[in-house]
């Protein structure tokens, strides 16, 4: 590993970050990206989605460079650490055509190795992202995906996140929960279960004793920014969250993942069969700034002119995911970030907002890439399966129990539980796509592996600026450097200072 200079921005901790780095996908927003943001002084967050199976597939990819074993070595608890090293990890690396060996797929009640994986691989994550800098750090979590929610929020934690972000659902109760974990207090959350009778009680639980750390202090309690589409659910978090909301990201429809769909009862759909957006659809400054909270506009906003817009228009900042994305720190597989790239230099990179793909019913920006799933021979040949599990839908069945479900699964199965064909149509497996996207698609007995399924925003203008003509690559600094690249009023001045650190 090699040591070398880097020139940040480093903002005085007095002041909030310019740029907060969206926490895409499943990794995509690794360590490395979350890290490389964070040193230049701005808010890099890593995604917590999925962050356990991805834990015990890099270990059984033979961890290279060894950043896994030493944030495991970093643990509290070493026998946890081992006892899952002991499992999944493979000294250099299984055969590529070998499947990875599976894990504990969410349910209500964790058992407690799932708890564990979820605890560590969080931990890993921000661990590795907060090495040997001052910066700060971000995680994002998806309020849709519930039962993972509060082991990963405590790992996180236990490595000392800065920031905790959230969207895809209203997350009123996620500020509580930061304050009670903070004391390693044992917590509950009510699950959204469809068809749930009004004397149901379906909850997750989790406590933090079973870690004994109590005894160690109290943690730091991370600020919570709430992402929001309209100023209508900014208002009621504001005001009736379980403890205090820091802030908001202000997403409009343009940016890549999950979208709020369009406000209009209409549901209408353009010709080729994405929703219609409206003037109704368009966030409510205004509204949102006399809430008196922080808060960063998304989507469209990655243009220094519109970062200078943004902080007239009063907020303190933007968030830029795209353009993040596909740069050199990202975790895409280097094969989808080449192509993707290629695409966009030349001008022929599309976007479609599909209305289906996602189990969660949400909108989903997918981008068309041969040999990918937005490619319609791919997705009709590609036999279901459902074994990660992540966006599964709970539900009342007649007996009063729980079970789950989802749209992506083989159609008997999810019939068989009481769903609709009209839910089946069109909905693509989000779990098996984001880890392929990464390079880590489970490889399949008949000799294939799962394919892709690449999100993006919109607007790749601020990509093709930094590629010009014959640039195959560009970095976070490039990004940054850009963004920043306007005059920024003198009270949000970054200091500029020169660090020593390790970016290997």
């Amino acid at each position: 590993m090699q040591m070398r200079l880097v020139i940040m921005l480093r903002m005085s901790k007095r002041l909030k970050p310019i740029v907060i780095q969206g926490g895409m996908g499943a990794a995509v927003s690794d360590w490395r990206l979350a890290k490389a943001v964070s040193m230049a002084g701005q808010l890099g967050v890593v995604s917590g989605t999925a962050l356990d199976v991805i834990l015990v597939r890099r270990l059984q990819m033979g961890d290279p460079g060894g950043h896994l074993r030493r944030a495991l070595g970093a643990f509290p608890l070493q026998d946890i650490s081992q006892r899952i090293l002991d499992q999944y990890f493979i000294e250099g690396g299984k055969p590529a055509n070998v499947p990875f060996k599976s894990k504990p797929i969410l349910s209500q009640k964790l058992s407690r190795q799932m708890q564990d994986l979820l605890v560590l691989g969080n931990f890993v994550e921000v661990y590795l992202a907060k090495e040997n800098h001052n910066g700060i750090v971000g995680i994002n979590l998806l309020e849709k995906i519930q039962s993972p929610t509060l082991a990963s929020l405590y790992g996180a934690m236990l490595a000392g996140v800065d920031y905790v972000l959230m969207g895809a659902g209203i997350p009123r109760a996620i500020p509580g929960f930061l304050d009670q974990l903070s004391q390693h207090a044992p917590v509950s959350m009510k699950l959204d279960v469809q068809g749930a009778m009004r004397d149901d009680n379906f909850e997750t639980t989790f406590d933090p004793g079973f870690y004994e750390l109590k005894t160690k202090g109290d943690l730091h309690r991370p600020d919570f920014l709430a992402i929001v589409s309209f100023a209508t659910l900014a208002s009621v978090l504001a005001k009736k969250a379980t403890g205090k909301v820091n802030g908001f990201i202000v997403e409009g429809h343009t940016a890549g993942g999950h979208n709020a769909p369009p406000r209009s009862k209409k549901q209408e759909l353009t010709l080729d069969g994405q929703p219609i957006y409206s003037d109704r659809d368009i966030p409510d400054i205004k509204a949102i700034k006399d809430l008196g909270l922080p808060f960063w506009l998304a989507g469209g906003y990655a243009h220094p002119s519109q970062v200078t817009r943004a902080l007239e228009m009063g907020a303190s900042g933007v968030q830029v995911g795209t353009a993040f994305a596909f740069c050199e720190e990202s975790g895409f597989d280097d094969v989808l970030k080449t192509q993707a790239l290629a695409l966009i230099r030349n001008g022929d990179a599309r976007v479609f907002t599909d209305p289906k793909a996602s189990p969660t019913g949400f909108p989903f920006k997918v981008m068309q890439l041969p040999g990918s799933l937005s490619d319609a021979d791919s997705f009709e040949n590609r036999k279901r399966i459902c074994d990660l599990g992540y966006l599964r839908h709970a539900y009342r069945k007649e007996d009063g129990k729980l079970g789950w479900r989802c749209p992506a699964e083989p159609e008997k199965q999810f019939l068989a539980k009481g769903g609709s064909k009209e839910e089946i149509a069109g909905r693509q497996c989000i779990c098996n796509a984001l880890t392929a996207n990464i390079g880590m698609g489970q490889s399949l007995v008949d000799g294939d592996c799962e394919l892709p399924l690449v999100t993006a925003g919109d607007d790749f203008s601020l990509i093709k600026h930094l590629l010009g003509e014959d640039k195959r690559s560009y970095n976070v600094q490039d990004v940054l450097g850009y963004l920043l690249s306007q005059s920024i009023p003198a009270h949000r001045q970054p200091n500029i200072e020169a660090v020593s650190a390790d970016h290997s």
